[in-house]
């Protein structure tokens, strides 16, 4: 009879009848499930919450790879739409004029209301407004003709070569016995460039008012 047999023949509600072997076996193997019971019980269950901790950082690094690598990929894209923007800017930049430009733009702004036919009662520039890189002209402006003069000069100050914005307009009758003599008011908007002294100096307005700010 092999060894298997004889295993097969031992009857488990009754170990206190196997053999010496045998019974120093199932000792052996119960002593050592017990140990690795009480090893995961000692060791892993404590290291659990770190264990999770790595896992969850691995989650991170893996994105953040992932994240990396998209961009690595598309970074030539990426490159040629900065170019793209650059030149952008510099074209819009280049219509803006510098500070001894804007006297001859007025000129230019009053004389397209002049060519359309219109009676120029008002142009007055207001204080300059200044932002990060560039400055606000306003300038408040009154003609009296008719619509299509009207329609002449809008599409003059479009066609000129410095950017002109035009804002709050209001159209109304003309005090005149003709009747198709309308008043144009609005606010003409143009733009200028800083130099560096200026931008240096906008900067520095912005620091002290941000100083002056009480803080929470």
């Amino acid at each position: 009879m092999n060894i298997i047999e004889e295993l097969q023949q031992l009857d488990p509600r009754d170990p206190g009848r196997w053999p010496l072997a045998v019974r120093l076996g199932a000792a052996a193997a119960s002593f050592v499930a017990l140990a690795l019971l009480l090893s995961y019980l000692i060791v892993y269950k404590d290291k659990d919450p770190q264990l999770e901790q790595k896992r969850a950082e691995e989650r991170t690094l893996r994105d953040t790879f992932r994240t990396k690598h998209r961009k690595a990929v598309n970074l030539e894209i990426y490159e040629q739409q900065l170019k793209d923007i650059e030149r952008s800017f510099g074209a819009l930049l280049r219509q803006l004029p510098g500070k001894t430009e804007v006297p001859s733009l007025l000129i230019d702004i009053s004389q397209t209301g002049l060519a359309a036919g219109l009676d120029e009662s008002l142009f007055q520039p207001a204080p300059e407004e200044k932002k990060d890189f560039y400055a606000e002209l306003p300038i408040k402006i009154r003609l009296t003709g008719n619509y299509h003069d009207f329609g002449e000069f809008v599409s003059g100050i479009a066609a000129l070569p410095r950017i002109v914005t035009l804002h709050q307009i209001e159209i109304k009758s003309a005090k005149s016995t003709a009747f198709d003599q309308l008043t144009l008011d609005l606010t003409a908007r143009t733009y200028r460039y800083l130099d560096e002294d200026e931008i240096t100096a906008v900067e520095d307005e912005r620091r002290k008012r941000e100083k002056k700010k009480p803080r929470g």
